[in-house]
C-alpha cells in the first residue's frame, strides 16, 4: 500500500513539475490613419497592424473600420483586407469637409479591440461633446436604468 501511495505522489510531483503555465498574450491593434490632416477628393489610408504578443496575426476573425463626420449619426463601416505582416487597411475619399473619427474593430484570438482617431478633411468642424463615445454612453446609461 505504501509503494502505490508513494508511487502516486510522485506521478502527481512529476506531472505538475513538467508543465509550464501558458501566459495569456493582450490583442494589440495599432490605428493608423494617413494623412491625419486630409483634402476632399483625395484617398485617405486606414490601417490596422495587429498582433497578439509577439505574432502579427494573419487570420482576425474581423477587421473592419467605422468612420463619421463629428456630430453625425451616420456611420460608415467597411471591411478591411489583410495586406500582409498582421496589417489590415482600406483606403477612402470624402466628400464633405470636417472633423473624423475612425473605430478600428477587430476580434481576433476571442478578444475584441477598438482603437479610435481623430482626423481632419478639409476644414475642421466642432468635435464631438462627447469625444465622440456615444456607445460607451449609452451602455452607461443603460446601467444606470438598470440599477434603478
Amino acid at each position: 500500500m505504501k509503494k502505490i501511495m508513494l508511487f502516486c505522489t510522485m506521478f502527481i510531483m512529476l506531472a505538475g513539475c513538467g508543465k509550464e503555465e501558458d501566459i495569456p498574450q493582450m490583442l494589440n491593434v495599432d490605428l493608423a490613419v494617413n494623412p491625419i490632416q486630409g483634402e476632399m477628393k483625395e484617398p485617405v489610408k486606414f490601417q490596422a497592424k495587429v498582433t497578439y504578443g509577439d505574432e502579427k496575426v494573419k487570420d482576425a476573425d474581423d477587421v473592419s473600420f467605422e468612420i463619421w463626420l463629428a456630430n453625425s449619426d451616420d456611420h460608415d463601416k467597411i471591411a478591411a483586407k489583410h495586406k500582409g505582416n498582421g496589417i489590415y487597411e482600406i483606403e477612402k475619399t470624402f466628400d464633405e469637409e470636417g472633423t473624423y473619427y475612425v473605430y478600428a474593430h477587430v476580434t481576433a484570438r476571442d478578444m475584441h479591440s477598438m482603437p479610435k482617431e481623430e482626423f481632419v478633411i478639409g476644414k475642421p468642424s466642432p468635435p464631438e461633446q462627447n469625444d465622440g463615445n456615444k456607445e460607451m454612453d449609452e451602455m452607461d446609461d443603460m446601467n444606470e436604468k438598470d440599477m434603478n
